[in-house]
């Protein structure tokens, strides 16, 4: 078997190992969209946070509190007993219980969006360790890049050719 057949097998094999993982990219799907004005310090901030409420930091999560800046890549998670709010450009939007709020670019605009408690993969504990809690959703992810790669080297394996002149085929 030729180079270029065994690369274009082995392309072949290692897309279908790698295609569940675009499953997990980010939804495009924004709860609000503002124009991205080029803001020279934050981007918005918390309005309110009551109760349980954590916002993603430099060091991990800490307790959020009115007046927080907020920047892209911001993720603010609220707890079962908590509420906020947040201001970012023309958005304000309520953050319910049991919810999170991601902040991205997307293109020139600032994409707010709301996740509610069934499609969180995970939460953060009141403790503020920042750790998912136990039992909480695992990511195939992993397995899938492995079985690929497995996948893609076996079949290299079994079409490697020895140079014998028996095709591949040890007698």
């Amino acid at each position: 078997m030729n180079l270029t057949v065994k690369v274009a097998l082995a392309g072949f094999v290692a897309s279908i190992g790698f295609g569940p993982v675009s499953s997990f990219a980010q939804d495009a799907s924004c709860t609000c969209t503002t124009p991205y004005q080029g803001a020279a310090n934050s981007i918005g901030s918390i309005g309110r946070a009551n109760g349980d409420v954590m916002v993603s930091q430099a060091a991990g999560y800490g307790p959020a509190k009115a007046g927080n800046a907020l920047d892209f890549g911001s993720r603010i998670v609220v707890g079962a007993k908590g509420v906020a709010s947040v201001n970012v450009g023309g958005c304000s939007l309520d953050v319910p219980a049991n919810s999170s709020l991601d902040i991205s670019r997307v293109e020139n605009n600032i994409c707010l969006k709301v996740v509610g408690s069934e499609q969180m993969a995970g939460a953060v504990s009141s403790e503020h360790t920042g750790q998912i809690a136990p039992g909480g959703t695992r990511s195939n992810t992993p397995l899938f890049i492995f079985g690929g790669m497995a996948g893609a080297a076996g079949i290299l394996a079994a079409t490697q050719d020895d140079d014998d002149g028996n095709g591949g085929v040890s007698p």
